[in-house]
Parts: C-alpha cells; structure tokens; sequence
C-alpha cells in the first residue's frame, strides 16, 4: 500500500519539475529571440539546472504533494503562489551572486514567475474541472470557538463538508482531520485539512491531536458506508468517548447547497445498509418506461416502495391494488402529489377473491405486475393459518391466474427467505406461492405468455412489524429492549435497497428465459447475518446511552414459528451467477403445474372451512423441508458468492 502513495507522489512531483524545466525554456523563448538561444546554449543549460534543483527542493520542503488534485482549491493555489515566489527569489539571489544579473535578463524572472504559475496551478484545476464539471475556489478561515469534529471518509463528502463550513460562517463545527477509508490517503490533505489515518484506527489519530483539536464529535461523509464499518465506528467513538453524526446525503443537495448543510444522527440504516450496489437504471428504465404497471399490496412496506421507485421511471400508467383503505389512501395521496401527471387508478381488493382480481386485471390492461400483497407476520400467521394460507398461497395463485388469462408479459411475485427451510406457516406458505408460479413460468412455451419473476431476500429495514421499529418505540419508553435468543441473527437489507434489486431482478427475465432458465428464482445477496442482540446494543449507543446499564436488554424466548438462523438458499438448490451483482439465481426443486394446481384447489376448500390439520398436510406433502419445532434450527453458512 506504502508503494502506491509514494507512486502516486512521484508522479506528481515528476510533473512540477517537468513544468519547471518548460516554465524556463518558455520564459527565455518569450524575453528572448531563437537566434540569441541558440548563441547563449552552453550558458543557459546549466543555470535551467540550477533552476530546476531550487524548485525541487522548494516544492518539496513546501508539502504542494499534500493536496488532492481532485478537491484543488484556494488552499492549493495559496500553496503554489508561496512556492513559486520562493522559487523564483532564491534563484534571483543566486544570479545575482553568480553574474549580478548583467547577461542574464531580469525580466526573464517575473514572465518566468507567471508561466510556471500557471503550468503547476492549471493542470490541478483542469484536473478537478474535469471531475466535477465545476470547482469551487472559495476559501475561509476557521473559528476557534467552533466544536472540533474529526471527518470519516476522505472523499467528496469530506470535501463538500469542508468547503460549506468555509462559506457559512454560521456553522459551529472545525474540521481538525479526516479518516479515510483507503490508505492511499494518509498523509495528503483536502482544502489543507490532512488526512491523518485510517477509520480502523481512530483511537492513534486522536492521539496525535493537540488538546484544543481533540475531536468532540465524528461525522461520517460518505453516503454508502458499510454498515460493517459504521458499526466499527459507533463502537470506536464510544470508547473514546465521541458522539457519531452523519452530513447529509449527496444526494440531498443542489446547488447553492452551503446553508442546508444539517448535521444528522446516524441511523440503523447506517449501521446495517451496505455499500451500494451498481445498478443498471437503463434497463429499468426500459422495464418499466411507458408501460402500464400494476402493483398489489401497494400500501405496505416493499409496494408503497416499489410505487415510488416505479412511478420515478415515467411508467404510462400505475394501478394501485392494496386491502387497506389507510393504506390505499396514503400511497395514493402521496402519488398524486409527487407525479400529478401520471395516470393512476387506486382500487380497494382483497387478492383472495378470485373473481375480483380477475375482473381487475381484465379491465386495468397491465404490461407489468409486481405482487407485493401477503400477511408477513410469523406469530400472527402461526396463530391463523388458513387465513395465512389463503392470502400467501390462494391469493398469489389468483393474481398468477388472473395474469396468464390477461396475457400479463411480466408478474413479479415478492418472496422469503423464510420460505427455505421453513420452521413457520408464513414461510411455508410463500415456498408454495414460489412453487405455483415457478410450474407457471416452466409451462409458458410461448414467447408471447407471461413470464413469472421470484425474488427472494431478507428482512427489510424499517418494514413493518420487523424488529427494528419495535426496538425504536420500546427505546422511546425507556425500555427494556425485547430479544428472542442471544445467538438470533438475521439477513437485513434497506427498503430501497431491496426494491432497487427487485427491479433489476425484473430486466433480467427475458435473458434468464432465453437461457433455458426459467422456473428460477432470483436471491438478492444479502450479505452476513447480524445478531440481533448486538444490533439491540448499537441501536441504544445511537441516542447516547449504555446497553445494560441506562437501557436493559431483556431475553423473552423463542417464539412459535421462528428460528435462530434464516437462509437464503437451499441445500439442494444450486446457484447460477447473473450479470448483475448482488443477484443470484437459484434453481429450486420444481413441481408440475397441475399436481400443484389441484392441491391449492383442495387447499382453497381446507381454508374455508378453517381445517387447520388439513392444511399444515398440505403443506408437507409439497414442502418436506417444513419443519416445525420450538427449538432453535441449526445454523447455516452464509450465502456464498460466485
């Protein structure tokens, strides 16, 4: 890593005395005609030496490889006049002692003085120009009042941070360091404030701060930190005693940003969210641009999400099914005041009514439907099974009906993780929706019928009835903080994440068919596990207390249903790589359409006579794996990666 710094410092300091070397000629060239050059060779070869060491030395001593030419500013310019002005009275000083300046001309000095000016200052804004597309100049002196904060992540953030507090004399925070994320940082500075080491190692760069520059608060910068590496931060600024905040994101701000900049508390999405993903929002785009979407369960977690992004991609038309009136009304409200243009239709339905969805499907004409609608909840669902059954299995077999009859191109079906494995009803119950629509998709021989989409992840930040908003409003009352087992760990991914890859999921279908590959499912990577116990302890250092000391963690038992571990593949599932990363394609065990097409006609009448025994046979006989036990499941290795 050492040798990589001082490349990247090599090149930069090999520029500066290349531009010296040509500052000189050109200085000659412009005072002096090319016949006197020519004459005077032998003379002035040995004083562009003596030129050239002085500005090696100059530059050097004057630290101008200390800068990043991406965030060249005023400091950086300040830096080079300082230089050059060095550089060229020390040279003058030596000629005057070598020949008094008589043969040589003076003039020659200050057009010398602009030029090299110019070839050492132009290139590093050139540079930042092209990066940006625009650069800032601005500069501004710090307050010693100010509260003393150390910066996580040496890129843009960092600089954009720095460069607002400059141009709003009103903010009450002074950069004293950045931490960096890459090593090939240390050492060089931004807008002159240096970075000083890496984020693993805040305690050392604390150490080298003076007493008045020791930090009071961390802020991160970057928008898509690792949640690994946040939560390494979170526990290294409560050893050390430091509050943890976080700047806006980037994407939050326009031009003219410099009084909006808000400092903010870091949340459990920082701790959790991971790096982003790179998407390709041009085929996306191409889904889902002018076609006429229809999305169920639109007023729940994952849908009302999956309406914004939908909605953001200029689709022709949204048809907004969701059970909830509430829930209807919000997403519709919110609709109609983001994209007031865009056609919409919001219909009140419940997908276990069969004819209802139908009748929908056959007047709203879709291009593209996304099934988001299912009851999630595993105790709840454990303690009503029929109804869990008949809106997780029935009603997913009715709005797959109601596609295949409308001549649907493309239905996106939302799953589980809980469907591997499955210890619970809910679980269960989405393997069987999986199974239906995966001996759909293997049954459509032509090209025109519709193809079905599974997408399978984790939990979903913030959704609800998921532990995180439990934790919140159990923090807002003091607590205690509710968990089930020490060792229960889950796979945790952002709303918008997750819908994000549901989207790209979907651009993949006509390749995933094209290949041979349909009855597949695609499994977003969700990364490592977390321990819910340790993200309880996280969650109470965000507002500033102690676990177990302001704020008790209280252990309450296993519930019905659930298990220590949740996976996201099968043991005999094997995975296939795509071309997008962070989606896999697994390949289930499949079942022929109309072997399970007449059990869900048996399980439609099991559930409306509320035969529970019938059902959990069901069940059985079509997911063996299910098992379910009060005892903890065994662990299973993480997800791997092709």
């Amino acid at each position: 890593m050492k040798k990589s710094i001082l490349h990247r410092g090599q090149i930069a300091y090999a520029h500066d005395l290349i531009m010296a070397v040509a500052s000189f000629w050109f200085a000659i060239y412009l005072r002096l005609s090319g016949d006197y050059v020519l004459l005077a060779l032998d003379t002035l070869i040995p004083i562009c030496a003596m030129f050239t060491g002085i500005c090696a030395v100059v530059f050097w001593v004057s630290g101008l490889y200390r800068g990043v030419w991406r965030y060249a500013s005023i400091t950086d310019l300040w830096a080079i006049i300082k230089a050059v002005s060095f550089v060229i009275l020390i040279f003058a000083f030596i000629m005057f002692l070598w020949t008094r300046l008589e043969t040589f001309p003076r003039s020659v000095l200050v057009i010398n003085w602009f030029i090299l000016m110019v070839m050492l200052g132009g290139p590093r804004f050139v540079y930042r120009l092209l990066k940006d597309r625009r650069f800032d100049l601005s500069s501004g002196t710090q307050e010693a009042q100010q509260i003393p904060v150390l910066l996580a992540g040496a890129s843009d953030g960092a600089e954009l941070f720095i460069r607002s507090l400059r141009q709003n004399e009103d903010f009450s925070y002074r950069v004293v360091g950045i931490a960096s994320e890459n090593r090939q940082r240390v050492g060089l500075e931004i807008h002159g404030i240096p970075v000083l080491g890496t984020l693993e190692n805040l305690a050392l760069i604390t150490a080298q701060l003076s007493d008045s520059d020791q930090p009071q608060r961390i802020i991160l910068t970057k928008d898509n930190m690792a949640g690994s590496v946040v939560r390494s931060i979170l526990d290294q600024a409560n050893n050390l005693g430091l509050t943890l905040a976080r700047m806006p994101k980037l994407t939050d701000f326009k031009a003219g940003i410099s009084d909006q900049m808000e400092i903010r508390p870091v949340d459990v999405e920082d701790l959790l969210g991971r790096a982003q993903t790179p998407l390709d929002r041009n085929a996306m785009r191409r889904l889902i641009g002018g076609k006429k979407v229809l999305v169920t369960g639109a007023g729940g977690s994952i849908g009302s999400e999956l309406v914004r992004q939908v909605c953001s991609l200029d689709p022709g038309s949204i048809t907004l099914i969701e059970n909830s009136e509430y829930a209807l009304y919000t997403i519709d409200l919110e609709v109609a005041q983001t994209w007031p243009s865009l056609k919409r239709q919001a219909i009140i339905a419940d997908v276990r009514d069969g004819g209802r969805v139908h009748a929908i499907l056959k007047s709203h004409t879709s291009d593209l439907v996304f099934h988001a609608a299912a009851l999630k909840h595993v105790p709840l669902v454990e303690a009503n099974v029929c109804e869990g059954l008949a809106t997780n299995v029935i009603g997913t077999r009715n709005v797959a009906d109601a596609c295949v009859a409308a001549k649907v191109s493309t239905m996106v079906v939302i799953s589980t993780d809980k469907a591997i494995n499955p210890t619970n009803v809910m679980g269960a119950s989405k393997r069987l929706a999986e199974i239906y629509c995966q001996a759909l998709d293997l049954d459509q021989v032509d090209a025109s019928a519709t193809h079905f989409v599974t997408v399978r992840f984790g939990n979903v930040l913030g959704s609800t009835g998921s532990v995180v908003p439990l934790f919140q409003s159990q923090l807002a009352k003091g607590g205690p903080l509710t968990v089930t087992h020490p060792d229960m760990t889950r796979y945790f991914m952002t709303i918008r994440e997750a819908v994000e890859l549901i989207l790209q999921s979907s651009t993949m279908v006509s390749r995933a068919s094209a290949g041979n590959q349909q009855g597949k499912i695609f499994v977003l990577d969700m990364g490592d596990p977390i321990r819910i116990i340790d993200l309880a302890r996280q969650m109470i250092r965000l507002v500033g207390k102690q676990p177990d000391r302001d704020v008790e963690i209280a252990i309450t038992g296993i519930r019905p249903g659930e298990k220590l571990f949740e996976e996201i593949l099968h043991d005999d599932e094997n995975l296939v790589k795509t071309e997008a990363q962070g989606i896999l394609l697994a390949a289930p065990r499949t079942t022929a359409l109309p072997e399970i097409t007449d059990a869900i006609d048996r399980l439609t009448d099991i559930c409306a006579r509320g035969d529970v025994t019938a059902a959990l046979e069901i069940i059985r006989q079509f997911v063996p794996e299910y098992q379910p036990v009060n005892t903890p499941a065994a662990p299973h290795p993480t997800l791997p990666v092709p």
